[in-house]
């Protein structure tokens, strides 16, 4: 079905517009964050425990740059694919109208 241009379609709601269903996909945003926060810790004493193995005792920086590099990275992945899961279970994806991909995809 083509709609003309001039016809608009009011995208669906969100169910991240409940309060309800918001605060609890939110919550379980933050306990997924605090979980791989815990998961961080471990994967920098590892890498800790390797260096150590590996090196012995080296310079305080390159330990500080081996933490801080494994926790920005994990936690900014993590931060990330957590923001992709409450989209996508929440319905936000689905919510939008986008007429860019539907005059170049006429399937969806």
């Amino acid at each position: 079905m083509h709609r003309k241009p001039t016809e608009s379609v009011l995208p669906q709601p969100s169910r991240l517009d409940d309060p309800l269903y918001a605060s609890i996909a939110w919550a379980r945003y933050w306990r997924l964050m605090r979980g791989m926060g815990k998961f961080t810790i471990l994967c920098i004493v590892v890498a800790f425990a390797i260096l150590f193995y590996m090196h012995g005792f080296a310079s305080i920086h390159m330990y500080i740059a081996t933490a801080a590099g494994v926790a920005l990275s994990l936690m900014l992945m993590a931060a990330l694919m957590g923001l992709v899961f409450l989209s996508s279970e929440s319905g936000h994806d689905e919510s939008i109208d986008d007429p860019v991909s539907k005059s170049i995809y006429p399937d969806e």
